[in-house]
């Protein structure tokens, strides 16, 4: 059958342009039409009928990934998209919000939810319709888990809860014609430029608006943030861990990276001084942990713990000494917690260590030699015990696999996908 469709959106662009044979170069300078994570996330990128995946590498046709955006609506573009990443409400938890005109799309694992798609009045009461943007504000950075929905100058502030909507107006920020919640800030993209602001008031604070180019993908000419990566052959780890709502921490040097990490493949990485974060962290860490929604940062002799908030809050009497808190005495190498375990096993020198955190006073109830000496990080994920140390690293099903091991496991390279640096 024949189609017709006159679509008025105030950022629709002439499609005719962006065909299979002259695909949409980003670095050109794009006006995007949504940008959204995935529920690994993997960034997404949505301009016309296309996306990209990710930082770098070509466009794609946006059917490829999510086939019933076009067979269901016959629209070719995407208004808004978001990521629900709370995890207060577990039935949209890590599920993906597409809007097309008056419609809204649901996806998890990219597949298409059944009863989907539905009206975006009925998903989302009081919300317009033919939005320009959507991106999340978890409770927290927002007064309650909400979504944050942009047409033209006015911003609707959906409570995800109480389904009830506040409506506002920042003339001073330009149309949001893509909006984006990353590492715990958000930014409202327009034309090829992005501006950072508050998400409970709109405000903006530092030097806006600025090229997306140099921070949001890798694009020759321009360098900044996500273009300039570091070789994987020079990555040398100090700490790695994961919270529980699922971020992955890398520290080296000053620097904290947070990613989020499915299985050992890393994505949506991105980089700023571990100060930011943990303002006592001046001076780096030698190994962190977490545990029971704690974040556990060991510097020399001394141990601070943080509760999440955006910066990490120190808990009052903090720091301590690592005997007063956990009867080690000596700088450690190393620290790392098991899913819903609760020991935590330090690493000095070729040593393992292991703390029950339940007892009281804590104390070294187990010590085992390790084939390895000279490590950097561990992590233990749902695919085991990842070993760093320097450039590679070792897998281990287990800590009681890797602590009987007699002969160090066969070391692979940290690779693009693991950390996000050059090969």
């Amino acid at each position: 059958p024949t189609h017709t469709h006159t679509h008025t959106h105030p950022h629709t662009h002439n499609h005719t342009l962006f065909t299979s044979a002259a695909l949409p170069d980003r670095c050109a300078g794009i006006e995007f039409d949504a940008i959204t994570p995935d529920e690994n996330g993997v960034m997404f990128f949505f301009k016309g009928p296309h996306l990209w995946k990710g930082f770098s590498g070509p466009a794609q046709l946006s059917t490829e990934s999510f086939k019933e955006l076009d067979d269901l609506h016959d629209i070719g573009h995407v208004d808004a998209a978001f990521r629900m990443h709370s995890t207060e409400h577990a039935d949209s938890h890590d599920h993906i919000y597409f809007f097309l005109d008056d419609k809204v799309f649901r996806y998890y694992n990219h597949t298409l939810e059944d009863g989907y798609p539905k009206g975006v009045q009925e998903e989302f009461p009081g919300v317009p319709t033919h939005l320009d943007s959507a991106v999340e504000c978890p409770s927290g950075e927002c007064l309650t888990d909400s979504v944050l929905f942009f047409k033209g100058n006015d911003v609707h502030a959906y409570d995800v809860a109480t389904k009830t909507v506040k409506t506002k107006s920042w003339p001073h920020l330009p149309v949001c014609t893509s909006a984006l919640r990353w590492k715990e800030s958000h930014y409202c993209f327009n034309g090829h430029n992005f501006t950072k602001f508050n998400p409970v008031t709109g405000e903006v604070t530092g030097n806006y608006p600025k090229d997306a180019r140099n921070y949001f993908m890798k694009c020759s000419g321009f360098g900044h943030g996500n273009s300039r990566k570091q070789k994987c052959s020079d990555i040398k780890l100090d700490a790695i861990t994961s919270d529980d709502a699922g971020k992955t921490y890398l520290f080296a040097g000053k620097f904290t990276s947070s990613s989020i990490f499915h299985h050992k493949l890393q994505t949506s990485i991105c980089s700023g001084p571990i100060y930011i974060m943990w303002t006592e962290m001046t001076n780096g860490v030698d190994a962190v942990f977490s545990y029971s929604d704690r974040l556990y940062m060991i510097k020399d002799d001394l141990i601070y713990i943080y509760k999440p908030s955006v910066p990490y809050i120190l808990i009052e009497g903090y720091p301590k000494t690592l005997k007063e808190e956990l009867g080690i005495e000596g700088n450690v190498d190393a620290a790392f917690v098991c899913n819903n375990k609760h020991t935590v096993h330090v690493i000095q020198g070729n040593q393992m260590h292991n703390v029950d955190l339940t007892a009281t006073p804590r104390v070294v109830k187990q010590s085992f030699p390790l084939p390895i000496t000279g490590i950097d990080a561990v992590q233990c994920s749902e695919g085991g015990v990842f070993v760093f140390k320097g450039s590679q690293y070792y897998e281990y099903e287990s800590a009681m696999t890797m602590a009987m091991s007699r002969i160090a496991a066969i070391p692979n390279n940290i690779t693009s996908e693991m950390m996000g640096c050059e090969d």
